[in-house]
C-alpha cells in the first residue's frame, strides 16, 4: 500500500510540475522528481488516460484544466511540429520584462507554452492562453473581457475591442487563417476587428503562420502585408513567397532555416 501511495504522490507532483510550466520535457520531470525517464513514461501514461497531459515529441503539455474546445483542440494538432518550430523562433523575440498580447490562434497558443516561467505582463483575449498563466507567479496576467466565441474560447466584440484601446503593448503575437497577396485573413468577421484593435494597441505585431495558410484568403481580410512589422514561418515556405514578403518590408523569420531575411 505504501508503495502505492508514494507512486500516486509522484504523479500528482508530476501533474503539478507539467500544469505550472504548460509543457516540460522528459528530462527535466525525471531529474525534478529524482526518478528514471522510463518511470515518468509509466507514470504519464496514466496521466493521459485520465485526460490531465498530453505526451508530444520531446515531452508532454497540461490539459487538465483548459476548457473543452474541441474545435480548438482539432486546430492545434493540425502541423504540430511546424507551429512548434515557429513558436521558438518568436519566444527569442520575446525579452523578459516585456508586455506582450497573444490572440487565440494555435500557433500563438504554443508560443504561450514556451512563455510560462518568464518575467513578463501578458495581454490575452484566449481562455486557453490565460489558463496556462492563471496559476503562475511569475507573468502578470491581463485578461480582455467580451463576447466569448465558445468554438475558439476567445473574447470579441465592442468590450473586447474597448478595453483593448485602452492598452500598450510591447508585442503582439497574432495567428492567421490564410495569406495572399492582398493580404492576411481570418474566417470570424468579429475576430478580425478584435485583431485590428490588437494591432493598434502594440509597438510590434509579429504574426505566426506555418506555410500551409500561404496562398489562399478566408472571409475578412484582416491588413494588407506590408501592416505587420515581423512574419515567423516554417522552412517549407516557397522562395516566391519569401521574395514577396520581403519587398512588401516585412521582416521575415524562418523557422528551421538557415536565411532568415529582413
Amino acid at each position: 500500500m505504501g508503495r502505492v501511495m508514494l507512486a500516486e504522490e509522484r504523479r500528482n507532483r508530476l501533474l503539478e510540475l507539467v500544469r505550472v510550466q504548460g509543457f516540460a520535457s522528459l528530462p527535466a520531470l525525471a531529474g525534478e522528481l529524482e526518478v528514471s525517464e522510463s518511470t515518468v513514461r509509466r507514470d504519464l501514461d496514466c496521466l493521459e488516460e485520465s485526460g490531465e497531459a498530453k505526451r508530444t515529441h520531446g515531452g508532454v503539455f497540461y490539459t487538465g484544466a483548459s476548457p473543452k474546445l474541441q474545435h480548438f483542440d482539432n486546430r492545434q494538432s493540425t502541423h504540430w511540429e511546424e507551429k512548434r518550430k515557429i513558436a521558438q523562433v518568436a519566444s527569442e523575440l520575446i525579452q523578459d520584462g516585456d508586455t506582450i498580447l497573444l490572440d487565440g490562434g494555435s500557433t500563438t497558443y504554443e508560443l504561450a507554452r514556451l512563455l510560462v516561467g518568464r518575467t513578463l505582463q501578458i495581454v490575452t483575449n484566449s481562455l486557453p492562453v490565460a489558463n496556462l498563466f492563471a496559476s503562475g507567479d511569475s507573468a502578470e496576467l491581463v485578461f480582455i473581457g467580451g463576447y466569448v466565441q465558445p468554438r475558439l474560447g476567445v473574447t470579441l466584440g465592442p468590450y473586447a475591442n474597448g478595453m483593448l484601446a485602452d492598452l500598450n503593448v510591447r508585442r503582439a503575437a497574432l495567428s492567421v487563417a490564410s495569406i495572399n497577396q492582398d493580404g492576411y485573413y481570418n474566417s470570424n468577421l468579429l475576430l478580425v476587428e478584435t485583431e485590428r484593435a490588437m494591432m493598434k494597441s502594440a509597438d510590434e505585431v509579429i504574426v505566426l503562420a506555418d506555410s500551409t495558410k500561404f496562398g489562399h484568403r478566408s472571409l475578412s481580410r484582416l491588413c494588407p502585408l506590408g501592416d505587420v512589422d515581423t512574419l515567423v514561418v516554417d522552412n517549407n515556405i516557397s522562395e516566391d513567397w519569401r521574395s514577396r514578403l520581403c519587398a512588401s518590408g516585412v521582416r521575415l523569420l524562418v523557422a528551421g532555416g538557415s536565411d532568415n531575411a529582413s
